[in-house]
């Protein structure tokens, strides 16, 4: 039988938080069961989100993963966990209506609140900061375009401020034409925040299992029935594929593409500005640059996107992106920055929209999919929880429709 989703290596190289403790989850080998209320494909941070929303200790869970939980794309995230999407509000506003685009930041806004007391509730261990964001203006979109978006998110009843130039060189010895600044984002260390995740749903009776493929799927009645790589079969009342960029090949769409990416970490204990501390930096550019600062004085920067999925795989790619990303991140900080020690590349997933799909498989009742994040990958996972946690139990999400899978 086919596999049920497309494999993909999903990142080269070596990210920062392969090297951090702590992103351990205790697993089986195999499944204690063959029938449960719930079984989540995917042990990265979409599916340990979904599992802690689920774990109520009553219902019978699954996570399972073909690789070790936490050791996919999640790693390759440079955890900016932002509220502003990628396509900006006006431009959304544009392609989906003035309602539904607001609707959606907005969603975008509560959700890393809403992780925010997530991780202080559960006193997880993962490096969390609350921060704003200053969003530069650059190639893709000047003053101009910046005031437009400015009074996109007001009229949308968003936190957002508009910085001048000269206030923007004055406050961040950056040389632009205007910023944004907003609030409701933050950062973390994305591996250890998906194993503290796990480590919570498990305490609560859910199993994780490693090393096991999904190989086909189906549903009878009230059940969908999983067949794994070992030849067995698992029945469950809901089945939520939470496998990042291993989209479902079911539910693939004409604009659901995939994406190559580069990210840098440099050594710890560099002289920074104070303002870094509290701040992600991305740009209003094609390619954009993005930026934040660790609490041991890293710099982690991405960027250099490309359109092509396989690029993250080149060699020559993987010295010459992350090289191209500190000459663009000295020359706007005006320093001179050491060479990485740290440097990663992945795919990442993208939508039309920006928005991610959150849905029933289409022919299927009782199947999720959650995919296509794009920038706001932690974001839109907490949102996916939130979804999927209202259908199973019977209270349909309000904003459902904004993540419906394309007819």
């Amino acid at each position: 039988m086919d596999t049920t989703t497309r494999k993909r290596d999903l990142r080269d190289s070596m990210p920062l938080w392969a090297a951090t403790p702590s992103i351990s989850v205790i697993t089986s080998k195999s499944a204690a069961s063959r029938s449960y209320d719930v079984v989540i494909v995917g042990a990265g941070i979409s599916g340990a989100l979904v599992a802690e929303a689920l774990a109520d200790g009553r219902r019978s869970i699954l996570v399972i993963d073909r690789r070790k939980p936490v050791t996919g794309s999640t790693m390759a995230s440079t955890a900016m966990i932002q509220h502003e999407i990628d396509v900006p509000l006006s431009d959304l506003s544009r392609m989906i209506g003035e309602e539904k685009a607001a609707r959606a930041w907005r969603r975008s806004a509560a959700s890393v609140k809403a992780l925010s007391q997530k991780v202080k509730s559960l006193d997880l261990v993962c490096s969390w900061r609350d921060k704003q964001t200053l969003y530069l203006a650059g190639e893709g979109g000047g003053a101009r375009k910046l005031s437009a978006e400015f009074r996109a998110r007001q009229s949308a009843g968003l936190e957002v401020g508009y910085v001048d130039g000269d206030t923007v060189k004055a406050d961040y010895g950056i040389d632009r034409e205007a910023a944004l600044l907003s609030q409701a984002s933050a950062s973390g260390n994305p591996a250890q925040l998906a194993a503290g995740l796990l480590r919570a749903a498990r305490a609560r009776g859910v199993e994780i299992v490693e090393g096991v493929e999904i190989t086909d799927l189906s549903e009878f009645g009230d059940r969908a029935v999983l067949a794994t790589s070992s030849g067995s079969l698992i029945d469950a009342g809901h089945v939520v594929f939470c496998t990042g960029y291993e989209f479902l090949e079911r539910v693939q769409q004409k604009g659901h593409s995939i994406a190559s990416t580069w990210a840098l970490a440099t050594p710890p204990g560099l002289d920074l500005p104070g303002w870094l501390s509290d701040t992600l930096v991305w740009e209003a550019a094609d390619p954009y640059l993005y930026f934040r600062m660790t609490r041991d004085g890293r710099l982690i920067a991405g960027g250099e996107d490309e359109g092509d999925p396989e690029s993250y795989h080149s060699e020559a790619k993987m010295l010459s992106k992350p090289k191209r990303i500190l000459e663009k991140l000295s020359d706007l900080l005006g320093v001179k920055l050491p060479d990485p020690e740290f440097t990663w590349s992945a795919g990442f997933g993208l939508t039309p929209t920006g928005l991610p799909y959150i849905d029933r498989v289409p022919g299927m009742s009782r199947v999720f999919a959650v995919m296509g994040f794009g920038g706001n990958g932690i974001t839109f996972s907490q949102i996916a929880s939130e979804l999927i946690a209202g259908e199973i139990g019977g209270k349909p999400d309000p904003d459902r429709d904004l993540f419906r899978i394309p007819a």
